[in-house]
């Protein structure tokens, strides 16, 4: 399992809208994908469709040892399960601030579901606390969402040094792989003066021993785009709030450029089996487009997400590329027989809460967008 953290001690950056998409897209594909709230202010566990404060199951009961992490994952999408979030969490380091071995305890907990999942993206907070630091101590990779302008990169130095101090004292398996820039204004300069900075700093961390050294600013960036902003209200992520915006071009980009990551040298077929895809499900499609099947899923899910759904790509006459081309599968296809790499997780709908938490099968508040 591929263990990212999404970090930027910055609030307002993009983080758990690339966590919410970026994951969507990757459990499209096919692969099975976890993701973490880490943040008590809850948002990607409502970007997903869930009311935070109506769940018995939470990051926050994982963290203080009260219950499992297979106990607290719930199945949102197709082969996306979340870890939800409350404002518990806001206790949480004090509660831990005798605990031995604090800073380990979510490593310790993903230890023991690494062989359900492909991939586990971890919404942080925004700070450099205990929450983060657990995060850190989990993760092999960080991605770092940024907005490309002077007061976003104040932090940046000081975010890379607590990476590398994790790295050298906690995890040396922890490495920044990606910058991703966020809310990009193509019309003006600005944002492409601080690309080519950051692009200049990373050139120069090569070979120089540090957490970093292999960073790459990713080959796409996240434009403005209202749309964006208006998903999370609705409890959807972009593909099904506004498919064809520039928002879900952007984040597929986003998808493909973490699942080919380290592929270069592999052949189609090992690439596919890598992505836990059939070899010869494998076509030769080089653009990716996400289709309304909302007809085909929603099974089992809270009524929030019951209009939700993925589709295949378009596919093209091109030769087959190195690394695997990226793969938007049917909900049908998913789950024909046959495929027998399903993570035995509890959904929603196997998991009711507990006694005295509210069910989550509600009807959600109405969006104050929905007048547009």
């Amino acid at each position: 399992m591929r263990t990212i953290a999404v970090l930027n001690q910055k609030g307002g950056v993009g983080k758990t809208t690339t966590v919410a998409n970026t994951s969507a897209a990757l459990a499209a594909s096919g692969a099975r994908v976890l993701v973490l709230d880490l943040d008590p202010q809850s948002h990607l566990t409502i970007h997903l469709g869930l009311e935070p404060q109506s769940l018995a199951q939470s990051s926050y009961r994982v963290l203080i040892q009260t219950s499992t992490i297979d106990q607290d994952i719930l199945m949102v999408r197709p082969n996306l399960w979340v870890l939800p979030a409350n404002i518990d969490l806001v206790g949480a380091e004090s509660e831990l601030v005798s605990v031995v071995g604090r800073e380990i305890i979510l490593r310790e907990a993903l230890e023991t579901i690494e062989d359900r999942f492909d991939y586990c993206l971890i919404d942080c907070a925004p700070s450099l606390g205990l929450l983060t630091l657990n995060a850190l101590a989990a993760a092999q990779e960080v991605l770092i969402p940024l907005q490309p302008h002077f007061l976003a990169l104040q932090g940046f130095g000081k975010l890379l040094q607590t990476v590398e101090i994790v790295n050298k004292r906690i995890n040396p398996h922890l490495r920044v792989t990606g910058i991703l820039l966020c809310m990009f204004d193509t019309r003006a300069s600005l944002p492409n003066e601080v690309k080519h900075d950051i692009e200049d700093f990373l050139q120069n961390a090569r070979g120089g021993g540090s957490a970093w050294e292999d960073a790459q600013m990713l080959p796409t960036f996240i434009r403005r785009n209202i749309k964006l902003a208006e998903a999370p209200s609705y409890g959807k992520t972009i593909f099904e709030y506004e498919k064809d915006c520039n928002g879900a071009q952007d984040y597929l980009k986003v998808a493909e450029f973490i699942a080919n990551m380290g592929k270069e040298d592999l052949t189609p077929e090992q690439a596919a089996e890598d992505m836990a895809l059939q070899p010869e499900s494998i076509p030769a499609p080089v653009h990716i487009e996400v289709q309304d099947t909302s007809k085909q899923t929603g099974q089992n899910l809270p009524d929030s997400l019951q209009k939700t759904g993925h589709s295949e790509t378009t596919e093209t006459t091109q030769m087959p590329m190195k690394p695997a081309p990226f793969k938007i599968l049917e909900f049908e296809e998913l789950h024909k027989p046959g495929r027998t790499r399903e993570p035995h997780v509890q959904d929603v709908s196997a998991h009711p809460p507990a006694p005295d938490a509210v069910s989550t099968e509600k009807t959600p508040p109405e969006s104050p967008y929905s007048a547009w």
